[in-house]
């Protein structure tokens, strides 16, 4: 079984990515900023950390507020450094633990924690700032691998502070239950004290910093007693982030150990880490985060679209759904061969779409509501579709439905 071995605390503010990338280690200023995350890469490699499940929130970067979701969970093979205006940090990708992602999602669900999921999406320095100072090794060579969560506390209403507590305890329920053998670290990262727009821009409040720090060693509960507003009056409205790192404190027991602090203020943020070591083994959980999907695999005909179908078959899918945009749609018709060797499919791929392989497609991965538009785009009915993927005819289909009816998405 997968074990927790402890849980990180660390700021996420862009002044560390650029104090790494312009190599300022030796420079007293920015030296106490690799002083404390030193101590993170130290237990990092100590512990021998195989997975560190990162909490973060991106800044407005590559989730916006078109779509924007209070608790959103990477389930991607790696995920690489976001363009956040100057350009992407030159920094490897971060290796991901897929099975571990997966499993902790379908357990969130199971516990009535209803999460989003992402992939293909670049990490901006809410993740890859304190993550490129605490890999143990050389750049690009640390074995481990990583689970991002990233945390909509941007716009209101955003999850409560207990809330993200409680987040926490379920998120090590999930952990628990994951029947391989790993050594699992909680990171949050975040604040601390400061705010970054209007007339209070530059606040800081170190003693409340302080405060906090010890609350969410000792006492978590009176930390999730606090609204939003408390948060921002006392940390100012940017340092209510810190919200994040009651899901990591959740996620531990009761019986920790406090191993590193430290926290440094030299301009805009009070730049902090912690090491909060567990002092027992981690119990074992029983518990099943796939008994909602129990009884599916004996339907017949019936291929549910889980988390893992959508990350195998995301390409052949995002293919698809793009037929919802003229120019796409246009060169589907007129140049379909060109425009499938453009997007990488595959030869299975670009056959099964080529000849039309509606059930071909349903069983490789692809949702049936992108044949629904793929059909639409070739002048094709929804029920052409159903009796294909039934092997009938239309007539056939027909003379099963109680009424006999021609229909499909397409405006024309």
């Amino acid at each position: 079984m997968a074990r927790i071995v402890g849980g990180i605390g660390a700021s996420h503010s862009p002044t560390i990515a650029f104090a790494k990338d312009t190599n300022k280690q030796n420079d007293p200023i920015w030296s106490p900023i690799f002083e404390g995350f030193d101590q993170l890469k130290s237990w990092v490699a100590e512990k021998e950390v195989d997975v560190l499940f990162f909490i973060f929130n991106d800044h407005v970067t590559s989730f916006f507020f078109d779509h924007y979701s209070p608790f959103v969970l990477g389930i991607d093979d790696q995920y690489c450094t976001a363009d956040e205006g100057g350009g992407a940090r030159d920094f490897p990708p971060a290796k991901a633990h897929q099975e571990l992602s997966r499993h902790i999602a379908h357990s969130m669900a199971a516990q009535e924690f209803d999460i989003s999921t992402f992939q293909k999406k670049p990490l901006d320095h809410g993740f890859f700032s304190p993550f490129s100072m605490m890999v143990p090794g050389e750049v690009g060579e640390w074995q481990g691998k990583v689970v991002p969560l990233q945390v909509g506390v941007l716009q209101f209403p955003a999850p409560t502070a207990k809330r993200c507590f409680n987040f926490g305890k379920a998120l090590r329920k999930a952990i628990l239950s994951f029947p391989e053998d790993l050594n699992v670290a909680i990171v949050a990262t975040g604040g601390l004290s400061h705010q970054v727009h209007g007339e209070r821009c530059g606040f800081n409040d170190e003693q409340w910093d302080q405060e906090f720090l010890s609350l969410l060693e000792t006492d978590p509960n009176k930390l999730t007693e606090l609204t939003h507003a408390d948060y921002a009056i006392k940390g100012g409205m940017e340092g209510a982030e810190v919200i994040m790192w009651l899901i990591m404190r959740g996620a531990l027991s009761n019986d920790i150990k406090c191993v590193h602090k430290t926290s440094y203020c030299p301009s805009m943020t009070n730049i902090a880490t912690v090491v909060f070591e567990e002092q027992q083994s981690t119990e074992a959980v029983n518990h099943d985060p796939f008994e909602q999907l129990h009884g599916l695999d004996t339907l017949s005909g019936t291929y549910p679209f889980t988390v893992e179908t959508s990350h195998r078959a995301y390409r052949l899918n995002g293919f698809l759904r793009r037929l919802i945009e003229p120019e796409h749609r246009q060169r589907f018709v007129t140049d379909q061969r060109a425009l499938m060797e453009e997007y990488e499919l595959s030869d299975e791929e670009k056959n099964l779409v080529s000849e039309r392989n509606w059930i071909g497609l349903i069983r490789y991965g692809v949702i049936f509501f992108c044949l629904e538009k793929m059909a639409a785009v070739l002048g094709l009915s929804n029920p052409e579709v159903y009796a294909a993927m039934r092997g009938q005819t239309m007539e056939q289909f027909q003379a099963s439905r109680k009424v006999s009816m021609t229909y499909s998405v397409s405006a024309k």
